[in-house]
C-alpha cells in the first residue's frame, strides 16, 4: 500500500514537472523569435542644418532601422524642420521611411521619403500671411561611414523651385545609429 501512494505521489510530482517544464518552453519560444528581431532593431537618426545668404534649416529626424543584414537596413522615422529665409519662416512635422545600403562598410547609400505637415508664415510690407502645407520629398544620399556615424549630403529628386518648402535640392547630413 505504501509502495503504491508513494508511486503516486511521483507520478503526480513527475506530471506536474512535465507540464510545467512545457508550458514554460511554449512561453519561452515568442519571447526568443521577439529578441533576435530586436537585436537586429538600432535607434538613432539624423540631424541636418544648411545654411545659405540670408537661409536657415534646421532638421532633426529620430528613427529605427532594422539591419537586415550587414549591407541593407530600413525603417521608420519622425522629422522636425525649421526653416527660415529672409521674411519666411516654416515649422514643419512629419513622418518618414529610410533605407540604407553600405555596400563597403565605410560608404552608405541612402534612400529616404518623407511626408511634412506644418505651417508657413511670411512677413511681408502688406502684412502678415501664414498658410497651412504639405510636402512629400525623396531624398537620395550619400556618406562616409565609420562605425555607427555617418557624414554626407542627400538631394531631394522631387525639388522644386516654386513650390518646395526647401530652400535648395541639396542638404548635408549628420546619421548615428547605435
Amino acid at each position: 500500500m505504501k509502495s503504491k501512494i508513494t508511486l503516486s505521489i511521483l507520478s503526480i510530482v513527475f506530471l506536474f514537472f512535465s507540464v510545467q517544464t512545457t508550458i514554460y518552453a511554449q512561453e519561452d519560444s515568442p519571447i526568443k523569435q521577439r529578441s533576435a528581431f530586436w537585436k537586429n532593431v538600432r535607434f538613432g537618426g539624423g540631424v541636418g542644418l544648411a545654411f545659405g545668404n540670408n537661409n536657415t534649416q534646421i532638421s532633426i529626424a529620430p528613427s529605427a532601422i532594422y539591419q537586415y543584414n550587414e549591407y541593407i537596413s530600413f525603417g521608420p522615422g519622425l522629422n522636425f524642420n525649421y526653416q527660415k529665409f529672409g521674411d519666411f519662416s516654416s515649422t514643419l512635422y512629419g513622418i518618414s521611411g529610410i533605407f540604407l545600403a553600405n555596400p563597403i562598410p565605410e560608404v552608405q547609400l541612402s534612400g529616404e521619403v518623407e511626408q511634412l505637415f506644418g505651417t508657413q508664415e511670411f512677413d511681408g510690407i502688406g502684412g502678415n500671411s501664414s498658410n497651412d502645407v504639405n510636402n512629400t520629398a525623396l531624398f537620395l544620399g550619400a556618406g562616409y561611414r565609420y562605425g555607427g556615424v555617418t557624414i554626407g549630403a542627400r538631394y531631394n529628386v522631387l525639388f522644386d523651385n516654386d513650390d518646395s518648402i526647401y530652400a535648395e535640392a541639396w542638404q548635408p547630413f549628420v546619421r548615428v545609429y547605435f
